[in-house]
């Protein structure tokens, strides 16, 4: 079974998904800031392919990406540091990224690099829905590997609907149509958006994301949704901090009563 299901499956709610930007702070990081998440209780990692023109990121991610290609990280290269990492690490891992790095190392080369390395899901928030379902969706199932699709307060009923009945995994519901970045706290017309998707009884689960840095906006994602994702407050705590461990660390109680 794919890992992510699995995980939806044993554990319904206050999942904590963490995104980092491979290659950042420094390159060769991946397998440490992994192996610090799991240590430190985090459900499951979204791992960042970084990008020249990361249109749905803020500020935060987008430096990240910037210092992460000068460093010299490129899909090629995590993939290798990926390749013996399934032995120490067990939580659900999904690559995060945009469609030029994945295109041009070749879709059906992607995912079956995907599965030889233990990826079990990838999110490509630029990829067409469309597009998927007649060229990427083939070739993901032949991988078992769940291609993961954002909804926003703008999507419409019926265009999540056909999300929910055409992918699997879970449904990344992205808390505001905005890019990356933390929020304070999740006004009335936000938390009306959860509950309208909530009341929708869909299949998949949901995770929260774009905003969550704090107890109040990770108890409201806890409350709507099986949980919450973590990108921006995370990669600035690394930036932040002498170690992955501290940077965990420091989230864990950031998001603590």
């Amino acid at each position: 079974m794919n890992r992510i299901n699995k995980l939806f499956e044993t554990k319904q709610n206050n999942i904590l998904s963490v995104y980092f930007t491979a290659g950042y702070p420094r390159l060769n990081d991946t397998r440490t800031i992994l192996d610090a998440l799991q240590r430190g209780g985090v459900d499951m990692a979204e791992i960042g392919i970084p990008f020249s023109d990361p249109m749905a990121d803020g500020p935060v991610i987008q430096q990240s990406s910037s210092v992460a290609l000068r460093n010299g990280m490129s899909l090629k290269l995590l993939f290798e540091q990926l390749r013996d990492v399934r032995p120490s690490v067990s939580i659900p891992l999904i690559l995060m990224g945009y469609l030029n790095p994945v295109m041009q190392y070749g879709f059906e080369a992607f995912c079956r690099s995907c599965s030889e390395t233990g990826i079990d899901g990838m999110i490509l928030p630029d990829l067409p829905f469309a597009d998927y379902i007649t060229d990427y969706k083939p070739v993901a199932d032949k991988y078992d590997l769940k291609v993961i699709m954002l909804i926003t307060p703008e999507t419409s009923d019926e265009r999540i609907r056909l999300i929910d009945e055409h992918t699997g995994g879970f449904i990344y519901m992205v808390s505001s149509a905005s890019v990356t970045g933390a929020q304070k706290d999740f006004d009335a017309a936000k938390q009306a958006y959860f509950q309208r998707i909530n009341a929708m009884n869909l299949k998949n689960p949901r995770l929260v994301g774009f905003g969550i840095s704090n107890y109040a906006t990770y108890s409201a994602a806890a409350e709507y949704a099986s949980g919450a994702i973590i990108g921006s407050k995370f990669v600035q705590m690394l930036g932040e901090t002498a170690s992955a461990e501290e940077a965990v660390s420091r989230l864990t109680s950031a998001i603590s009563a």
